[in-house]
């Protein structure tokens, strides 16, 4: 019994130790401009993982192996208009992708505007953004990676969060690049996908508050490098998000790369089933490599 009793120890502690670790963005008790409450979070598994009504953000920790580290990482900011995370088809698909090209990944389980769990819930999102910024960062060593190669990815609204964070940082919370698909980016309403815009700022937002959060108004000559990819036929979120952001990096002298493909619609994740459509991990991760 002893030797069965030892191997089940080892086999138990081997299996933890393989786990993604997760990590809450902030102590019990001190999550900013939260409202106590009953909601529980929602977990629904079909063809893809959704989860919404987040209340406790974090982040879950993707990282490659030691010898095939390149120093780089990025956080992963699934899609989802604001409403759900598009957990894995957006996110943990995704870090497993960027581990096996020797790059650290974090997805971000961010907070969802709710006005019953938040005083503020427009803040909710970008301040958890940067507050995964500040923990990636601080744990940069112990992880593996270089402090200065921290970057920030988003996939629909999950790509507004990140030009966000790309347009509204502080010092401490910049990041070093942003890798935008199928970004949400303007909340003009010409052009904006409406159910990300209704659920971050409202059905009546003041013209402050849309030209706030429509970032390529934000764009500086500070806003990192950028990475884009959309599809012409993309009728969720229409493509002039993407190529209104590059032309405002442009016209601020930021090193931009964008691939915009004929068809693919929205939301397709890696698109492996998608034709030539298939090739942007590819020139993503080849652009992440010139960025060395």
């Amino acid at each position: 019994m002893k030797p069965l009793f030892t191997l089940l120890i080892l086999f138990s502690a081997m299996n933890s130790f393989c786990q993604n670790m997760k990590i809450n963005l902030w102590s019990e008790g001190s999550i900013p401009l939260s409202i106590k409450n009953n909601i529980q979070e929602q977990v629904i598994s079909t063809d893809i993982v959704r989860i919404g009504k987040v209340q406790v953000p974090q982040i879950e920790v993707y990282l490659p192996n030691k010898k095939s580290a390149t120093g780089q990482a990025v956080i992963i900011c699934p899609g989802g208009g604001y409403s759900i995370l598009a957990y894995d088809w957006e996110g943990t698909d995704i870090a497993k992708l960027f581990n096996a090209h020797g790059i650290a990944a974090f997805v971000l389980k961010y907070r969802l505007p709710d006005s019953l769990s938040s005083t503020a819930p427009n803040q909710v999102p970008l301040l958890d953004a940067k507050q995964a910024m500040r923990i990636v960062r601080s744990r940069a060593g112990e992880w593996n990676i270089n402090p200065n190669k921290i970057g920030i990815m988003g996939f629909s609204a999950g790509g507004h969060l990140a030009s966000t964070l790309s347009t509204h940082f502080e010092e401490d919370t910049k990041p070093n690049f942003s890798i935008l698909i199928y970004p949400v980016i303007s909340m003009d309403k010409n052009i904006a996908h409406m159910g990300s815009r209704n659920n971050l700022i409202g059905k009546h937002p003041a013209d402050a508050m849309v030209k706030l959060y429509s970032n390529e108004l934000q764009i500086t000559p500070q806003t990192p490098p950028t990475f884009l990819v959309h599809a012409t036929d993309d009728n969720g979120v229409p493509v002039e998000n993407s190529l209104y952001y590059y032309q405002g990096l442009k016209k601020n002298g930021v090193a931009a790369e964008m691939h915009i493909y004929p068809t693919g619609g929205h939301g397709f994740g890696l698109a492996l089933d998608k034709g030539a459509l298939a090739s942007w991990p590819s020139l993503m991760i080849a652009w992440l490599k010139e960025l060395r």
